[in-house]
């Protein structure tokens, strides 16, 4: 039982604290500075939209500490490259510094190329503080009459191109921004002693500094271009020549060296803003006004329909009814014909039952993740000062629930009369998962070769195998055990021996039309607010409106069991009792069209530069696609399911 027990409780520990040292979550509760206490900034990953590889800080040749301490990290933030670590930027409270020299650089000719591509490929820079975030404001207009509405966009630019928008620059040459001009936010209230961080703001500018003498590192030099007489501290923008990083050619051939000052201020400026309140800026979404109308208008128009097609059901069904209770009392009983014909052969076990209920299963424990996981958020246990939770919460969440998973599929297949229930277990426990990890496995070998921060550590990989071998495997077979010993679900009308011959179907009553019908209305349902998650995922924004997801979640749910209920209905109607596998696919193939969405959005929304971004685009939405299915999938099969044992049980069989 020790050996047994060993590996399962380390596995738990990867989950959910590897690493922890306390209770205490970093940048959950609030931090109290006094008058000169230290703040530390940390610097994180450097990301691009364009590329969708992320990049150490010290990837390029910034200025470093003589030593660089990265945090600790739980599993999602690094499935997330969400790396932390030490910089020499440094901060007192409410003590404001005017052109703070961070060092000095002599960057060669593969420096200043690697800091020319990755401005090309606009590149942001991000930070933290009392992890807060870094971010550049920015103005935009809203409501009537317009209004100016802060928000932010995370990091600051590494730097620009040269062009009209930039003073005394040249097209085609790449600029680094290497002054930063840093404006701290705080909250004083009688509540508490000192005062919290509640805003971290920057103004990113490029300009070649200039200054007298030889450059001492020990003792800088007064540098010209930060006159604090006449600037108070801050650079004045269009007043310099920018800091050009686009190597150039000597006389003999060589790249000469290139002197790049790397400066900052730090601006202290009181704010209303509650610490509670703090992350409402990052979280303001784009478009928020249009994000509401399409939210409701999607709810109305899927519950409007959905409350049409029950009407018209219950309206159907209640008629079928009472025609058929008629039947039997007359002459016309051997003339019956519709669904109520096939009740011989319709709970009889479709072909390939055992793959069926591994998807079953797995679809189980997607649904029961994923409601889950929008439990926890809505009840505000996810903040997003905590890196990686939200991840973390996705994967600790689906092992967990692999007991649920086994428990169905279980059930499923003794139903369906089998009894290698030991295989089906196995295969339930590896079919998602072996799909999922190939693909994140050929994606993180992709990213490995492109030097990527985003690369997985091979520690990490064997923790996953750990976690999925250590703990979900055997949740699945406990719960398959228990679900193959309870006595098998009884149909409620009898099955022939002899399978009944299904007649000629009509065109729009064939497999693939009903599925491409039967997708439309749950994708429908989600389109909308798919947008805003591969936004979130793909352009490096916040989403943390979990109410409209959980209120989409419900309705996706409800609109997947009308759809399956309705074409089922209709298809045991034509005298075609093969329902089983058309349930399932009716839902899932709402997933088919996610798909094309997904690749539309990649070409109407996402300004790619290299394949590599393509191929990771495409990889992780390949997973997200096949999930999404499986949840659907499972959600119109048991409705279907449930209607279907329903309709049987009401009427009186011979």
């Amino acid at each position: 039982m020790s050996r047994l027990a060993s590996p399962l409780c380390v596995a738990i520990l990867a989950v959910f604290i590897l690493p922890a040292h306390s209770f205490y979550l970093p940048g959950v509760n609030a931090v109290n500075y006094a008058d000169g206490d230290e703040l530390e900034v940390k610097v994180n990953k450097i990301t691009s939209t364009k590329t969708q590889l992320p990049f150490d800080y010290y990837h390029l040749p910034f200025c470093k500490p003589d030593s660089i301490e990265y945090d600790a990290e739980n599993l999602g933030s690094v499935l997330q490259a969400d790396r932390a670590s030490n910089s020499l930027y440094k901060m007192d409270m409410r003590k404001p510094k005017q052109c703070q020299v961070v060092c000095r650089k002599e960057l060669e000719a593969g420096d200043l190329q690697g800091f020319s591509d990755r401005i090309s490929e606009e590149y942001r820079v991000n930070m933290m503080l009392d992890y807060l975030p870094l971010a550049t404001p920015r103005l935009r207009e809203e409501g009537e009459p317009p209004r100016l509405v802060k928000t932010y966009q995370m990091g600051y630019s590494l730097g620009q191109m040269g062009g009209d928008d930039l003073p005394s620059s040249m097209p085609e040459s790449a600029y680094l921004n290497n002054h930063l001009s840093f404006t701290v936010l705080y909250h004083e209230d009688s509540d508490f002693e000192g005062a919290r961080v509640v805003g971290f703001e920057v103004e990113a500018i490029s300009v070649q500094h200039k200054y007298e003498g030889e450059w001492n590192d020990a003792k800088p030099p007064a540098i010209s271009t930060c006159d604090t007489s006449k600037t108070g501290g801050s650079v004045p923008f269009g007043m310099h020549v920018p800091m050009s990083v686009t190597p150039k050619e000597g006389d003999e051939g060589k790249t000469e060296k290139r002197e790049v000052i790397f400066t900052y201020d730090v601006q202290w400026r009181p704010s209303p803003i509650q610490w509670a309140s703090r992350w409402d800026l990052y979280l303001l979404m784009e478009d928020d006004q249009i994000h509401w109308f399409s939210i409701i208008n999607s709810l109305m128009i899927v519950l409007f329909l959905t409350g049409m097609v029950a009407m018209i059901m219950m309206r159907t069904l209640n008629n079928d009814l009472r025609r058929y209770e008629q039947l039997e009392t007359s002459d016309e009983a051997q003339e019956e014909s519709g669904w109520k014909i096939v009740h011989g052969d319709v709970f009889r076990p479709p072909s390939y039952g055992g793959f069926l209920s591994v998807l079953v299963g797995t679809g189980t424990q997607l649904v029961a993740m994923t409601l889950l996981t929008l439990v926890v958020a809505l009840l505000g246990v996810l903040s997003p000062a905590n890196r990686g939770a939200l991840l973390n919460a996705f994967v600790g969440i689906f092992v967990v629930m692999s007991g649920a998973g086994g428990y169905t599929s279980a059930r499923m297949y003794k139903s369906f009369q089998l009894t290698a229930w030991k295989t089906n277990a196995i295969w339930t426990a590896l079919f998602f998962p072996t799909i999922s990890f190939f693909v994140f496995f050929v994606l993180d070998i992709i990213v490995w070769a492109e030097q990527s921060v985003a690369a997985v550590p091979f520690t990490t990989i064997i923790a996953l195998w750990a976690i999925w071998f250590g703990v979900s495997l055997p949740l699945v077979l406990a719960g398959s055990f228990f679900g193959y010993r309870r006595d098998a679900v009884e149909p409620p009308v009898r099955v022939n021996k002899i399978p009944r011959q299904i007649p000629t179907q009509l065109w729009y009553m064939h497999t693939i039309p009903t599925l491409l019908m039967g997708g439309i209305l749950p994708f429908g349902a989600v389109f909308i607010e798919l947008f805003f998650i591969l936004s979130s995922i793909w352009l490096h924004q916040f989403y943390y409106v979990f109410g409209f997801l959980f209120v989409v979640f419900v309705i996706l749910v409800i609109t997947c069991a009308e759809i399956s209920i309705v074409l089922v209905y209709f298809q045991l109607c034509v005298e075609n009792y093969h329902w089983w596998w058309r349930a399932f696919g009716s839902a899932a193939s709402s997933s088919f069209y996610l798909f094309l969405y997904c690749i539309f959005y990649f070409v109407t929304k996402m300004e790619i530069v290299k394949p590599v971004a393509a191929i990771l685009f495409f990889g992780y939405m390949t997973i997200f696609s096949v999930a999404f299915a499986l949840m659907t999938g499972t959600i119109g099969l048991f409705a279907a399911l449930i209607f279907v044992r329903k309709i049987y049980g009401a009427v009186k069989i011979d």
